[in-house]
């Protein structure tokens, strides 16, 4: 049995979005660590050098 709140929504659909949120969360964090990942020790010179690139370009030190 859910309540519905002051705002009319009900406790149930909350809970169900913020675990559609964390899902969503973690999966876009795993799919960006694999991004990094591949990118980073990729053996493909060109996408290797674009990660490189795109890295000084943000001033971020990578070496």
């Amino acid at each position: 049995m859910s309540t519905i709140s002051s705002t009319g929504h009900s406790s149930s659909a909350s809970a169900t979005t913020l675990t559609q949120r964390l899902t969503a969360a973690v999966f876009a964090s795993i799919l960006g660590a694999c991004l990094v990942y591949f990118a980073g020790f990729s053996h493909i010179e060109a996408v290797h050098n674009a990660a490189h690139d795109t890295r000084h370009s943000a001033a971020f030190p990578c070496h």
